[in-house]
């Protein structure tokens, strides 16, 4: 498929997600894998663009890209907002508890973790990569 690229605003999570469908659709993914991959794809993004670019006072753009093989869905978002791996954040540790007894933050980055089968992430030059992937035989 041919790359995505949109404005670093939550105002892009539509074509996002109508990206990340059809190529969960290209894919032959079942419903289920479809929807797990489009909530993973939809956290991650709103991540990059609240604290990528919005609350580092920072302007950009997006690129999502979708490589499809035999054995594997790769979807890859590609930013300028500020450095950061999110595959390092710790696993929430209070997800049983209240919703009011909860700290702020870490749930999104366990919904990408929880939703895909593996999740990679790079700073090449000026820009971080994220890579989700899904098996395609899981399905």
């Amino acid at each position: 498929m041919e790359p995505l690229t949109v404005a670093g605003t939550l105002d892009s999570l539509e074509a996002i997600a109508k990206y990340t469908i059809e190529a969960a659709r290209h894919a032959n993914l079942d419903r289920k894998t479809a929807y797990k991959l489009r909530l993973a794809m939809d956290e991650l993004a709103t991540n990059i663009i609240v604290h990528g670019y919005r609350e580092a006072h920072r302007e950009g753009i997006l690129t999502i890209q979708a490589e499809l093989s035999d054995r594997v869905l790769k979807i890859s978002s590609i930013d300028t907002g500020i450095p950061y791996n999110p595959t390092l954040q710790k696993q929430p540790d209070n997800l049983d508890r209240p919703l009011n007894e909860r700290e702020i933050g870490g749930l999104g980055v366990y919904l990408v973790r929880e939703n895909v089968d593996r999740w990679t992430y790079q700073r090449v030059g000026d820009r971080n990569i994220n890579t989700l992937t899904i098996d395609r035989h899981s399905c």
